[in-house]
C-alpha cells in the first residue's frame, strides 16, 4: 500500500497546472499522487492559445509580467528568455537585453520573448495614452476647451474625494468627473453590463490601485531620472516591456502540462467534475464525467479546485444525501451559501479574429513595425468610445511575429467582445459574428472594408470576466464555508471568483501547495493574494 498523499486537482489551466508542478517537482512524486482533472482537451483555461489556419490566437492577451519574482522565476524556468534577436526586431534593429546563452527564437521554439508594451485608447477616431494622462498627446487629441474642463475636473477631483462606495466614485477621485465620463463610464458598463455606480470599488482596488492622474505623472518624472526601479516601485500598466511565449500563452501551459506528466502527474482531459463527496467534514471523492456522460468517482486526501466557486458549491454532495451519507456527515451545501454561489455573476467573452491585408491605421508614431505600409505598433487598442461594441482590439503581430503566418504581408486583427452566454451576441452565428465585427472595424476607419478581410475565426469563452455585484458582497461568508473543508483549496481567477491576473492566480495555487507542504491549517494566505499592496496590478 502506497504512503504517498493523493491530491485531486480540478482545472487544467494557470492555477492547476502550477500547482502540480509545484507538488511534483524537485522529487515530489516520491510523497504526492497528483492527479489532475481538466473539463476540455486544452491546456491553459483562458490563457491557452488558439490556432486557426496557421494563425494563433491569445483569448484575452496575457502580458507576462508580475511583481512576485518567484513567479518570474518560474516562467523563465519553463520557457527561457530569447538570447537572440526575435525576427521582427532584427528586421527593425530595435534592441532587448538579451539572455546570455539564451535559445535564437529564429531555431529554437521553447522560448521567452522579450517584447515593448503599447497601449493606447481609440476615442473619437483619435488615440489617446492608455492609460488616459493629462499629456501633450492628449491635450492635442481633445482639444483646447476640452482639456481645460477635464483638468479643473481633476483639481476639483484632489481636494474633494468622495466616498469610494463604488467603482463611479473611485474612478471621479482618481481622473476627475470629466476624464471620467468620457473613458471610464461607456467603457466600464460596455466590460461589466452595470454602470460603474452599481459596481463594487473592489474591482477598481485590485486593478487599478494606485494609478490615477498622479500616479502617472510621477512615472514620467522618474523615467527621466537616472535610477533604475524595481518592477516592484512601477505601476502595472505603466510597464512598457513584458515576456511573452514565441506561440503565445498557450505554449507554456502545454509545457507545463508535458513536464508534470513526464514527472509523474497523472492528467485526464475530458474530465468534468460533477460532485465532491464529503465525509466528516472533510471532501473525500470527486466525480468526473466525461464528455459521453461516464461517470468515474476518484478519492483523495487533498483537493485543489480551480472550478468557478458556483459550480464548485453546486458539486458539493450534488447527488443528495442517502442514510449512509448522512451516517458519515455527508450533506449537499447549505441553501444559505449555494444562494450565494447561483449569485455570484459573470461577463463571458467573444473574440473575433479577423486576417487582413492591411490597416487603413497609420503608423504615426516612431516605433517601427513590420508591414508595408508599417502597422501601427500597439499590442492593444482599448475602444473607450461608447458607440461602438468591441471593447478592445489585439494586433497579434506586435505580440509575437510567430503567431502571424504571414507576418509581412497580413495583420492578424482580434476583437474582443463582452457579453452573457445565451445573449443574442453570444448566440449569433460565426458568419454574423464575423460580420458585425468587420462592419466596426470599417466604421472605426481601422481597415477600408470586407474586400481586405482574407480569414476570420470566432472563439467564445463562458465565465471569462468574475464580476463584482449582486451577491459579490456576502463572498466572505462563502470562503468562510468553503475553507471549513480543511482538506479543499481554491484557487485561480474562478476558483477564488477574483478578477485575478495569470501571476495571482499562480501565486494563489503555490501558497496553497505550501500549506499543503508544511500542514498549515490557515488559508488566509492563499485568499489573500492580490489584496495585498504588493500585489496589486493593473491592466
Amino acid at each position: 500500500m502506497s504512503n504517498k498523499k493523493s491530491v485531486v486537482i480540478i482545472g487544467g489551466g494557470p492555477a492547476g497546472l502550477t500547482a502540480a508542478w509545484e507538488l511534483i517537482k524537485d522529487g515530489g512524486s516520491d510523497t504526492y499522487d497528483v492527479t489532475v482533472l481538466e473539463e476540455t482537451r486544452e491546456f491553459g483555461g483562458i490563457s491557452r492559445t488558439v490556432k486557426h489556419n496557421g494563425n494563433r490566437m491569445d483569448i484575452g492577451g496575457h502580458r507576462f509580467f508580475s511583481k512576485d519574482e518567484r513567479v518570474m522565476d518560474w516562467w523563465k524556468s519553463v520557457l527561457p528568455l530569447q538570447g537572440a534577436p526575435s525576427y521582427d526586431d532584427k528586421k527593425l534593429g530595435r534592441e532587448h537585453d538579451m539572455e546570455p546563452g539564451g535559445p535564437d527564437p529564429e531555431v529554437e521554439d521553447k522560448v521567452m520573448l522579450k517584447r515593448h508594451r503599447v497601449s493606447r485608447i481609440y476615442w473619437n477616431r483619435r488615440f489617446f495614452d492608455y492609460p488616459i494622462s493629462l499629456s501633450p498627446n492628449t491635450f492635442k487629441a481633445m482639444g483646447f476647451k476640452l482639456t481645460m474642463v477635464a483638468g479643473f475636473s481633476y483639481l476639483k477631483s484632489m481636494f474633494h474625494k468622495l466616498p469610494e462606495t463604488n467603482l463611479e466614485n473611485f474612478y471621479i477621485n482618481r481622473f476627475g468627473r470629466k476624464l471620467y465620463s468620457m473613458f471610464f463610464e461607456g467603457y466600464t458598463e460596455k466590460l461589466w453590463g452595470r454602470h460603474p455606480s452599481q459596481i463594487s470599488a473592489d474591482w477598481g482596488a485590485q486593478r487599478v490601485k494606485g494609478l490615477s492622474i498622479m500616479g502617472v505623472l510621477k512615472n514620467a518624472v522618474a523615467k527621466l531620472m537616472p535610477k533604475k526601479r524595481s518592477n516592484a516601485e512601477v505601476e502595472t500598466s505603466l510597464i512598457e516591456e513584458f515576456w511573452y511565449p514565441k506561440y503565445g500563452p498557450g505554449q507554456l501551459w502545454e509545457t507545463v502540462e508535458a513536464n508534470c506528466e513526464a514527472a509523474g502527474v497523472k492528467v485526464l482531459t475530458d474530465a468534468k467534475v460533477i460532485e465532491l463527496r464529503q465525509s466528516n467534514g472533510a471532501i473525500s471523492s470527486v466525480v468526473y464525467e466525461d464528455s459521453e456522460g461516464n461517470r468515474t468517482e476518484l478519492t483523495g486526501d487533498q483537493f485543489i479546485s480551480s472550478m468557478p466557486v458556483k459550480d464548485l458549491v453546486n458539486a458539493i454532495d450534488a447527488a443528495g444525501a442517502d442514510a449512509e451519507a448522512v451516517a458519515t456527515g455527508s450533506k449537499p451545501a447549505p441553501a444559505d451559501m449555494t444562494e450565494v454561489a447561483n449569485g455570484l455573476p459573470y461577463r463571458d467573452f467573444v473574440t473575433v479574429g479577423l486576417l487582413v491585408k492591411h490597416l487603413r491605421l497609420k503608423n504615426t508614431t516612431d516605433i517601427p513595425t513590420l508591414g508595408n505600409p508599417p502597422i501601427v505598433p500597439d499590442c492593444w487598442i482599448y475602444v473607450q468610445d461608447p458607440g461602438y461594441k468591441v471593447g478592445r482590439l489585439q494586433i497579434f503581430n506586435n505580440w509575437s511575429p510567430y503567431l502571424v503566418k504571414d507576418v509581412d504581408d497580413t495583420v492578424w486583427v482580434g476583437l474582443e467582445y463582452f457579453c452573457e452566454e445565451g445573449d443574442s451576441f453570444w448566440n449569433m452565428s460565426e458568419e454574423d459574428a464575423t460580420k458585425f465585427a468587420i462592419s466596426e472595424l470599417t466604421r472605426m476607419r481601422v481597415i477600408n472594408g470586407p474586400d481586405d478581410v482574407i480569414d476570420s475565426h470566432r472563439e467564445r469563452v463562458k465565465k471569462a470576466y468574475p464580476a463584482y455585484f449582486d451577491t459579490y458582497d456576502r463572498m466572505g461568508e462563502l470562503v468562510e464555508y468553503l475553507d471549513g473543508f480543511g482538506n479543499l483549496y481554491c484557487v485561480g481567477r474562478n476558483g477564488q471568483h477574483r478578477y485575478n491576473n495569470m501571476d495571482h492566480s499562480m501565486a494563489t495555487a503555490m501558497e496553497a501547495v505550501g500549506n499543503i507542504k508544511t500542514g498549515k491549517t490557515s488559508k488566509k494566505n492563499v485568499w489573500s493574494v492580490n489584496t495585498e499592496k504588493s500585489y496589486h496590478e493593473s491592466k
